[in-house]
């Protein structure tokens, strides 16, 4: 029996675990965390009887402690909770899904306690890659990717063996705006970037889907999950979403991974690795499909996807002050503060005009992330 520890699972990516969970008999939940929805992290208690549960809040741990007293479970809070969680002896991996900046320390934490990360929470190595994968070799710790370009890469490149690759090809849909010009993304609004052609995401990941600064995230994260060159990373606009990511060899062949928009799919690959297991679902069906398009990503309009690239090169601190001035600015455009075309510009100024520092340790990072989000604050108010 794989037991199994899921950081977020009210989330998309939680739920769509917990999903896989129910599909499979082989594994345990031995404990969730989630930030603030108590209804359903209770009804999540009750279906998969957990050992332990966290939430952000300590008022909505109080709560929860009431409402489930009659399981036995232990209710914890705050990042001391999460900690705690992730640091349980009886299990094997840490689905770490949650959003943000949050789920670094939860992360480095499961990390020393020799857990096999199932990582779904991207903002980890794309601020704190240069500290997390040394860590992981330290402690000879696995790191299986989840999301779906990732994975994609992970899975093409088994049997690899020695075999060097030359490129990384990152497929990207191109989000709900791909072919509008900068006069027509001042017209969108909230609704328009939450409608995604393909994927069914949380708000946060959908709104960077429609900015591109996900996959500016991904070309990030990518670098330090496959230890390749920036140079190497070149990234596709595929609308129809069926190949998700490529490799190349040095010989030219070209190795993809192609299947339904799907998260199950990464995730039951990440908890089931080396082997794969059952799963439902509709299958590809090639003589529907008939066709695929590729074109090359507009970063002229959609600017957040070469900030990524600028950050990244740069180094240090400024991918944390890419994600961190991100991760407020979208925040301002859920919350109707500031306009979609904002987004960008706000990280651009963020880190033309922040602290910049060159190794920085995990408490420089997080000076970061706050020095950011209160740039963004500050300026949100139209630029």
């Amino acid at each position: 029996m794989k037991k199994i520890v899921i950081l977020g699972s009210t989330g998309s990516i939680g739920t769509q675990t917990l999903a896989i969970v129910r599909e499979q008999d082989d594994i345990e939940v031995t404990a969730l965390c989630a930030g603030a929805n108590v209804r359903l992290l209770e009804q999540q208690i009750r279906e998969f009887h957990p050992l332990a549960v966290a939430l952000w809040k300590e008022e909505d741990a109080k709560a929860l402690r009431e409402s489930v007293k009659d399981l036995n479970v232990t209710v914890y809070s705050g990042m001391e909770g999460l900690l705690e969680v992730v640091q349980l002896p009886n299990y094997e991996i840490c689905v770490t899904a949650m959003v943000g900046m949050l789920g670094i320390r939860p992360t480095i934490a499961a990390i020393c306690a020799k857990k096999t990360i199932a990582l779904a929470n991207k903002e980890t190595l794309v601020t704190a890659g240069h500290l997390i994968m040394p860590l992981a070799r330290e402690h000879g710790v696995s790191i299986l990717p989840v999301d779906s370009e990732h994975s994609a890469i992970f899975q093409a490149l088994q049997g690899a063996g020695e075999n060097p690759v030359t490129r990384i090809l990152l497929t990207a849909s191109g989000g709900p705006f791909r072919g509008r010009n900068s006069e027509e993304l001042e017209q969108v609004t909230l609704e328009d970037a939450l409608r995604h052609p393909n994927w069914s995401m949380g708000k946060k990941i959908t709104v960077d889907s429609a900015t591109m600064v996900n996959k500016g995230l991904e070309v990030i994260e990518a670098k330090w999950l496959f230890a390749v060159n920036l140079s190497q990373i070149e990234v596709i606009v595929h609308p129809e979403s069926i190949i998700h990511s490529m490799i190349e060899y040095e010989d030219g062949g070209v190795i993809a991974q192609l299947g339904t928009p799907d998260m199950r799919l990464p995730i039951a690959y990440a908890l089931n690795y080396p082997k794969r297991h059952s799963l439902s679902g509709k299958r590809l069906d090639f003589y529907e499909l008939a066709s695929v398009h590729f074109e090359k990503p507009d970063t002229e309009v959609f600017y957040g996807l070469r900030l990524a690239y600028d950050a990244a090169n740069r180094g240090g601190n400024m991918p944390t002050i890419y994600n961190a001035a991100n991760e407020k600015a979208v925040a301002l455009f859920l919350a109707g503060k500031i306009r979609f075309f904002e987004i960008p510009a706000l990280i651009e100024g963020a880190m033309a005009h922040c602290s910049y520092r060159e190794n920085p340790d995990l408490s420089e990072i997080l000076e970061t992330e706050l020095e950011s989000h209160e740039w963004v604050a500050i300026h949100g108010n139209g630029i």
